[in-house]
């Protein structure tokens, strides 16, 4: 077998045919080619660069260790399963939990790279035994309940943090972001969070402009008189050097909170690739364990000197369902773009000034849309919330997690929040499951969920 890096010319090379598609084996001429490549370096930028801000991380780093990841995701795939494998969102709030234990950037990586370590046995174990391994433990239910409480957890740091930075840029960038995710079709619809950050920008930089600073917290954390936009620090930048780097530091409790992530990731891979079949009208079921442990492999390459965690990106597959091109080596070319911004200092610089009201607007709908892909994943697999085996479990374990409930259990070790409520919605789902009557145990279950990845016919251009 290949490595998946010699492509078919599709056609003229110029415009697929009417109806057809370009598949992972093939290409268009190599100029069309990069500019794909590019078009999917755009729409991962949205969320892409905003994960290592929230999380305190290098954003030159993370993109270039972005297109390090899908390197190496498309060499384990052999080319089959086209990704991209931007910065994973789901660790913002895992973040948020180790800062405020007072752990540091290091801490934050050493936890994810445990859970990228536990993603790649878990792709492993999928190619040895099947998507049924992964049910018997994690039934969309609980997988559903997880990443909801994974997402809804964040809403303290939106509240607290970012939007008191700027209430009304915030409430500007909420509303024109949400009004971008609605109203825009195709491809500008994919990155909608990125024209959010755009005119978050433009209007901080207006605000600077007509009403001068403002008398609120800043990036100190401290409530002083600054610049809603602070472009000092790019200025002193250069145009050319290699990202900070950083070594890992494993502490028990933020590998604690870190580790139920891995439900959400697997459910991401999960729907990745059963969309991405769908669509090229190849099913990928065979590349399930491949494409999971691949990407654990990439987390725990990017964490393992400093940057975040990867994951595959559905606005990715927006960019396929519009414009019918599945080839790989467009996917190459997007990362090989990625390696090149991560080598930009400057870049990295106007990235970490992303106004704190700017974030607040943003993170209002990124976040909930995080959490409601859990309500997605019930959604999809017809899961009964009136059956008190599925209800009393959730109930739980989401109040526990968003609330940010304790439980002490020793004067040095403690379970809270995400690492809590995972806990109460795992072992009090199958503990229930045991003890309950045979007439509230579902007699089917699917072996695989949705996932938290999926496109919509309409963004299809011709």
């Amino acid at each position: 077998m290949g490595l998946g890096v010699r492509w078919t010319l599709h056609g003229d090379g110029r415009t697929p045919a009417p109806g057809a598609v370009v598949r992972p084996d093939e290409r268009l001429s190599w100029p069309r080619t990069a500019g794909l490549g590019a078009q999917h370096v755009v729409a991962m930028f949205g969320a892409s660069f905003v994960a290592p801000v929230l999380m305190g991380l290098d954003p030159n780093l993370a993109i270039m260790m972005s297109g390090v990841a899908t390197m190496l995701f498309l060499l384990a795939t052999r080319g089959r399963v086209p990704s991209y494998l931007g910065c994973s969102l789901s660790f913002v709030g895992v973040a948020a939990v180790i800062r405020a234990q007072g752990g540091g950037s290091a801490a934050v990586t050493g936890a994810i790279l445990v859970v990228g370590g536990a993603l790649l046995l878990s792709g492993l174990a999928v190619r040895r035994f099947g998507a049924r391994i992964i049910h018997a433990a994690m039934p969309p239910v609980v997988t559903g309940a997880v990443v909801m409480l994974i997402g809804f957890n964040l809403a303290p740091v939106t509240a607290s943090t970012y939007w008191p930075a700027d209430q009304w840029t915030a409430l500007l960038t909420m509303l024109v972001t949400g009004a971008a995710v609605v109203c825009l079709r195709g491809f500008w619809s994919r990155i909608a969070i990125f024209l959010g950050l755009l005119f978050g920008y433009a209007i901080s930089w207006i605000f600077d402009r007509v009403f001068g600073t403002i008398h609120s917290i800043g990036g100190s954390g401290k409530v002083t008189d600054h610049w809603r936009l602070d472009l000092s620090g790019v200025a002193k930048a250069d145009w050319v050097g290699l990202p900070s780097l950083h070594a890992p530091e494993f502490h028990w409790s933020a590998m604690l909170v870190a580790l139920p992530v891995v439900i959400a990731l697997i459910a991401e891979n999960a729907g990745h690739v059963k969309a991405v079949g769908e669509m090229i009208g190849d099913p990928l079921d065979d590349q399930l364990g491949t494409a999971i442990a691949a990407d654990g492999a990439a987390t725990v390459l990017s964490t393992a000197v400093g940057g975040p965690a990867t994951t595959t990106y559905s606005e990715n597959i927006g960019v396929m369902a519009a414009t019918r091109v599945y080839s790989t080596a467009a996917y190459w070319a997007a990362a090989g773009f990625a390696l090149l911004f991560g080598l930009c200092p400057k870049f990295g610089a106007v990235v970490a000034a992303v106004p704190g009201g700017v974030l607040g607007g943003i993170t209002v709908i990124l976040y909930g849309m995080i959490g409601l892909l859990g309500a997605q994943i019930w959604v999809h697999n017809d899961v009964d919330l009136r059956n008190p085996l599925n209800l009393v479990p959730v109930a739980a374990g989401v109040v526990i997690g968003v609330g940010g409930v304790n439980l002490k259990i020793s004067d040095n070790f403690e379970l809270s929040g995400i690492a809590l409520g995972t806990i109460v919605v795992i072992v009090g789902y199958h503990a229930l499951r045991a003890l309950a009557p045979e007439h509230l145990k579902p007699s089917r279950e699917p072996l695989l969920d949705a996932g938290t990845s999926t496109y919509d016919d309409d963004t299809r251009a011709p």
